[in-house]
């Protein structure tokens, strides 16, 4: 079953157990897939199903950084249950240690010893981490650390 395949079943089942929140988040997916298709003039291979679900995670990272300086915390709960729900969609997330030592290792490999080399780095990292879901602020600022900022 595909990831587009999952997703309308999924919203199909909350819809059915009138689970309010997870419908919501999941017509919101439905919606960014369909505006994608239509960018695309097609429809979208598990990959890009993927890169999209990673920006609307990322959007909602904003969201609650956002939130969270306006004091509105109700906001940024809601925006972390859609994070959840999202994020069930996606591969693991890599772990800080796993992105450590990714890094550890891309840097030796580059023999990257200062911030000129961070694009290097920060590419062979995500290479290392394909197929599964990292962030990329933390990553830079791993990266970062590691390189003497």
């Amino acid at each position: 079953m595909s990831l587009n395949e999952q997703i309308t079943s999924d919203l199909t089942d909350s819809m059915k157990a009138k689970d309010a929140a997870r419908t919501s988040t999941l017509r919101m997916v439905k919606a960014a897939m369909k505006n994608r298709e239509i960018e695309k003039g097609g429809e979208l291979s598990d990959d890009e199903m993927t890169k999209l679900l990673q920006s609307l995670v990322k959007q909602r990272r904003d969201s609650i950084e956002q939130y969270e300086k306006g004091n509105r915390q109700d906001l940024a709960d809601k925006e972390r249950a859609e994070i959840a729900v999202i994020e069930s969609y996606l591969p693991q997330a890599a772990t800080r240690e796993e992105i450590e030592k990714a890094v550890g290792e891309a840097i030796a490999e580059t023999g990257a010893s200062g911030m000129r080399e961070m694009g290097a780095v920060m590419k062979n990292v995500q290479g290392r981490l394909a197929g599964r879901s990292a962030d990329n602020r933390m990553i830079s600022e791993i990266v970062k650390s590691r390189l003497g900022s």
